[in-house]
């Protein structure tokens, strides 16, 4: 079981930036992917954006494209996430997630179906 140690949130106004960061104890996996999925009061745990460990390829959400941005340092095991020109509608709690294959996405993108570890969450909140 991988653990996920999540970091960075907090409360910003409406066009701030925050970065949020994701530690993993990961084991012998050879691909992989580190996502982020949030969850608004009452909504679904929707998907943010991934990240390819071997390739660096990137996966977002069209609500985020432009403004977030995911990115990965190897040797400390950790995926971030940049997040800028926040909106009040990013309010949510951001969850850090690790899919240990990294492939077999539908055309849709990866989907939280396809992440079995979790993070404990952490909350950002953007007021207007």
């Amino acid at each position: 079981q991988v653990q996920l140690v999540e970091s960075g949130g907090g409360l910003v106004q409406a066009g701030d930036s925050l970065r949020l960061s994701c530690a993993a104890s990961k084991g012998t996996f050879s691909n992989y992917a580190m996502g982020w999925f949030r969850q608004a009061p009452e909504k679904e745990r929707e998907f943010v954006a991934a990240i390819i460990w071997s390739s660096g390829t990137t996966y977002y959400a069209d609500s985020v494209k432009g403004r977030f941005t995911i990115s990965k340092d190897n040797a400390k095991n950790t995926v971030y996430l940049q997040m800028n020109s926040l909106k009040p509608e990013d309010t949510a709690v951001y969850y850090c997630a690790f899919d240990k294959y990294g492939s077999g996405y539908s055309s849709a993108g990866p989907q939280r179906k396809d992440f079995l570890s979790w993070g404990q969450g952490t909350q950002v909140t953007v007021s207007s």
